[in-house]
């Protein structure tokens, strides 16, 4: 089975829903893709082939990354990288091909080798076409063959915050599987209407559209996330679930009040948040103002997206935790590999047909994190009874403040329930003596001060989970997909330079 297979909605049901109004039916999206795979064939381009893809979201992006996953293997790229970010995810993955939109010539262009392929996408009314603009290759016919279960569909790289991004190659069964997870754990059908905020070089947004084609619904994608914009597209389109990262969802909830008529007659059926911990006082104030159960999830690239999430109603949502697994195994295993007991605190392990089984060209990685049929994820957390598992946050990014070992979440939550308070990170610093200390930035809505946000924090928190320093900023540093970049923190503040 390929994706190809995944795309049985109803002929004539809405498949595609651009802002603009334009719409593709599941008919006209098969064929669109079908006539793509063919001209990509035609210029010579086959299955083991990597073409990069720098495209916006919509629905261009959306045929593109279809049809070059069923002719090769996608690499889908951050459209704003700069030429030299371009230049080397191209020689990482060595690059045959690169595909852009015909009015969009830009940095990815300008970092393309003098071998690459280069192919631009037109937009057509009933979809787009391939225009091949540059070949040194000798472009000849190729066969058109189908994709197995076991080819690689997309090359996506791991953040990279501590080291050289490591390939992520996952194949088709990989995200088959992961797509029919997620359409179980949430009971998505062909009702379903999905407003996909997050990026389509990100496996968030990725599974977010295949589940959604997948299930027969209807995906409407803007062409990135727009807080001006979203209550208008929800008014307009009626989206039954949306997923998104903390960072958009306290976008989203500092507008509702001012679209109080439009979130009382469009209720959201769910909301799902994954990509990073959503603090637990965000999560109650979402479900009070926007009237919808939210559903805290736990995913990584390296599982197709979903490992567990907290189920729909009338089944119990446990604020604080992930959930339990959907069509995944989820284990708590010890420094020398040996799983844990229920209730032991250790490194989080998942394993599942959605979960790749290697990274790339890595020995020295696959050695540490695939142990015995299991992935190590690098989280740390506990299974609770009733099989729902807590993250106490990333190994690499707990704080060991003299042998305390500390979950920044834990402190950034505490922060977060200060009224003046709109974000919060804590994170360690290098201290001669303890080996780590705490600080914590944050950014504020309202008016307060530093000692008053400590006093804030001792009525609160054990002392030694005090930040040492708070440091008001303006905003904080953040990832291509808004995701916040704890570990780069000591840098970006230059602390101890």
């Amino acid at each position: 089975m390929n994706l190809f297979e995944l795309l049985a909605g109803s002929d004539n049901h809405p498949a595609l829903v651009s802002p603009e109004g334009s719409v593709l039916t599941y008919k006209q999206l098969r064929e669109n893709v079908v006539e793509l795979v063919s001209q990509l064939n035609s210029f010579g381009l086959k299955g083991g082939d990597r073409i990069a893809i720098a495209m916006v979201n919509g629905t261009p992006m959306v045929l593109t990354f279809l049809a070059v996953a069923l002719c090769a293997t996608a690499a889908p790229l951050n459209p704003k990288y700069k030429p030299e970010e371009f230049a080397f995810y191209y020689q990482d993955i060595q690059a045959k091909a690169l595909i852009t939109l015909a009015e969009e010539p830009d940095a990815a262009i300008a970092a393309a080798t003098p071998d690459m392929m280069r192919i631009h996408a037109k937009v057509r009314a009933d979809g787009i076409s391939f225009e091949l603009v540059k070949s040194l290759l000798g472009v000849k016919s190729s066969d058109n063959q189908d994709p197995k279960s076991d080819d690689v569909a997309l090359i996506l790289h791991t953040s990279g915050t501590t080291s050289r991004p490591k390939r992520v190659p996952i194949r088709h069964r990989n995200l088959i599987a992961g797509a029919n997870n997620m359409i179980a754990a949430y009971s998505l059908s062909a009702v379903d209407t999905t407003l996909c905020l997050m990026p389509l070089f990100h496996i968030h947004g990725l599974l977010c559209m295949l589940v959604t084609l997948a299930s027969g619904g209807t995906l409407v994608t803007p062409n990135g996330f727009n807080a001006l914009s979203f209550w208008k597209l929800v008014e307009t389109f009626k989206p039954t679930w949306y997923s998104a990262g903390p960072t958009m969802h306290q976008t989203i909830l500092a507008r509702a009040s001012r679209n109080e008529e439009i979130v009382k007659a469009n209720p959201f059926r769910f909301i799902r948040s994954s990509s990073a911990a959503l603090p637990s006082v965000i999560l109650q104030q979402m479900e009070t103002t926007l009237n919808a159960p939210v559903l805290e999830s736990y995913s990584m690239t390296e599982t197709s997206l979903l490992m567990t999430t907290n189920p729909l109603p009338p089944k119990v949502r446990k604020p604080g935790t992930v959930g339990y697994g959907f069509g995944v195994e989820v284990g708590i295993m010890d420094e020398d590999g040996n799983l844990l007991p229920q209730g032991s605190l250790g490194e989080v392990v998942v394993r599942g047909a959605n979960v790749i089984d290697s990274y790339e060209n890595n020995p020295q990685a696959n050695a540490t994190a695939f142990v015995n049929g299991w992935f190590r994820t690098g989280d740390q957390g506990q299974v609770d009874s009733d099989g729902y598992l807590r993250l106490t946050g990333r190994i690499k990014e707990l704080i060991n403040r003299g042998g305390e070992k500390i979950s920044p979440l834990e402190v950034d939550d505490i922060l977060l329930r200060h009224p003046a308070v709109a974000e919060a990170l804590a994170f360690a610093v290098p201290h001669k003596s303890l080996g780590e200390d705490i600080h914590a930035a944050v950014v504020l809505k309202g008016e307060t001060s530093v000692k008053e946000l400590l006093a804030h924090c001792t009525t609160m928190l054990a002392h030694f989970k005090i930040p040492n320093q708070i440091h008001i900023l303006d905003e904080l540093p953040r990832g291509a997909t808004g995701k916040l970049q704890r570990l780069s923190m000591v840098k970006f503040l230059k602390i101890g330079e």
